[in-house]
């Protein structure tokens, strides 16, 4: 964690360290301190910079070096420049990427530039790139990389260890080796370990590891992430439906997969996406915002009809427009702890036919217990604070009818959605919220023009 904050410090001091320097047209001296650093971090400090600074920096970034740079941008930032190159450009920019990282960045263009830009490249890169891009994104598929080193079974482990040596580099992440026959299915993989330790007049049949852990090819990102945190893998093979070796996923593909899915969850909610950039110019933010704020205004505006519609009862007792919007709250807070831990675990794929009837269960006996427990505090706060032991009677009941919607609604409503292919992070909190409004509103001032 220190060592965390510490890189953060650091990446603020280089960040105002190169905005003084370029405030002061000292180009020259950026230059050299931005092409010092790693890919990572000049990606991370153009991130960080504010629009027009960043096209400064980016211009200034050494052609060798754009690539990389551009493989650590999120999608949003990647889309920009991009869409400003010739496909001429893209092609020369990505040369030397993996073909997986090649393939994610020509994903934020359009498909004629994509074609475009595969006709600039040779004939085996175009292949090896045409087959990752026939995959879905979010899928195993998707992930793969084709750069793989296979052997065959009947090969000695001297014969391998010298195949490895005529390489003037191994591909990055790899910790096997993969075992094929003739006509390339997978039949094991040989951990570089074993090769390592073991007797070199050994065939690769003796020692490779048959109890493999191989992803089909249509297998989704999230189950391949899972798969990796559960099994504790650095890479794994991916094959097709006949078991065919198509090329492998590595770790640092999947804590993308990872990091993706918890900026979607967590800027889900706030309607966000999880590529938005931070510094984006104030027109480009304003529309990406203005969809979800209009559609809180229809909600906003079915509560307010509910609560129109008991005007006679408010007039009548003025203290209910006092206590009922602590209702419409209480029931917003345990909705989205429900909702949340719903969507988490469902993300983890936890949640199952068979455990969420037992989850809905669990979900409204911990809000009845709450509803009583909060529903007493709080009808004894109202029966004091207004002198009405009436109404302390009905907020106690509104508030723990509201608490019951509230943990059914969201331990319901993400599975509802994702039945219906919609995503839960995004759609979730917004349905929650009218919810709880609605039902809040109605069962306080209900209860209310009954008892008054």
């Amino acid at each position: 964690m220190q060592d965390n904050t510490d890189k953060s410090i650091q990446t603020q001091e280089q960040l105002e360290e190169l905005g003084t320097a370029l405030q002061s047209g000292a180009f020259v001296r950026v230059r050299r301190m931005l092409n010092a650093l790693p890919a990572a971090t000049i990606a991370h400090l153009l991130e960080s910079s504010p629009h027009n600074a960043r096209e400064v920096l980016w211009q200034l970034v050494e052609k060798d070096n754009e690539g990389e740079v551009l493989n650590y941008l999120n999608e949003d930032i990647q889309a920009d420049i991009l869409g400003k190159l010739s496909p001429e450009e893209v092609a020369s920019l990505t040369e030397g990427l993996e073909t997986d990282d090649i393939a994610d960045i020509l994903q934020q263009l359009p498909e004629k530039v994509i074609q475009q830009v595969l006709l600039t490249m040779d004939e085996q890169d175009r292949n090896r790139l045409e087959a990752v891009l026939s995959y879905q994104e979010d899928t195993a598929g998707g992930l793969l990389n084709t750069d793989t080193i296979t052997v065959r079974r009947f090969h000695t482990l001297d014969v391998v260890l010298r195949y490895l040596r005529r390489h003037n580099e191994i591909p990055h992440m790899t910790d096997k080796i993969l075992v094929v026959s003739r006509d390339d299915q997978l039949v094991g993989t040989l951990p570089l370990r074993t090769l390592l330790v073991s007797d070199p007049n050994a065939t690769v049949d003796e020692v490779m590891n048959t109890d493999y852990q191989a992803i089909p090819v249509s297998m989704s990102a999230k189950e391949v992430a899972q798969l990796f945190e559960r099994m504790d893998l650095v890479s794994a093979p991916v094959i097709n439906e006949d078991g065919k070796l198509l090329g492998r996923i590595t770790i640092d593909d999947v804590v993308d997969v990872i990091r993706d899915d918890a900026d979607h969850s967590l800027m889900g909610m706030a309607g966000l996406d999880e590529e938005d950039d931070t510094f984006a110019p104030v027109m480009k933010t304003s529309k990406r915002r203005a969809l979800w704020l209009g559609i809180n205004l229809i909600t906003a505006f079915i509560a307010a009809t509910v609560i129109s519609q008991f005007s006679a009862t408010i007039d009548q007792v003025v203290a209910l427009a006092v206590l009922m919007t602590i209702v419409a709250s209480m029931g917003g807070v345990a909705g989205n702890q429900t909702l949340t831990l719903v969507i988490r675990s469902m993300a983890l794929g936890q949640i199952g036919k068979t455990n969420a009837r037992w989850l809905m269960n669990r979900e409204l006996k911990v809000a009845f217990l709450n509803g009583i427990l909060w529903a007493v505090v709080a009808a004894v706060v109202a029966a004091i604070w207004f002198s009405d032991i009436t109404l302390g009677y009905i907020f106690a009941g509104a508030m723990i009818i509201n608490l019951m919607t509230a943990a059914l609604a969201g331990a319901f409503l993400p599975m509802m959605l994702k039945s219906l292919n919609i995503d839960p992070a995004l759609a979730g909190g917004v349905a929650l919220t009218t919810i709880t409004d609605v039902v809040g509103f109605m069962s306080f001032l209900g209860l209310a023009a009954i008892f008054y």
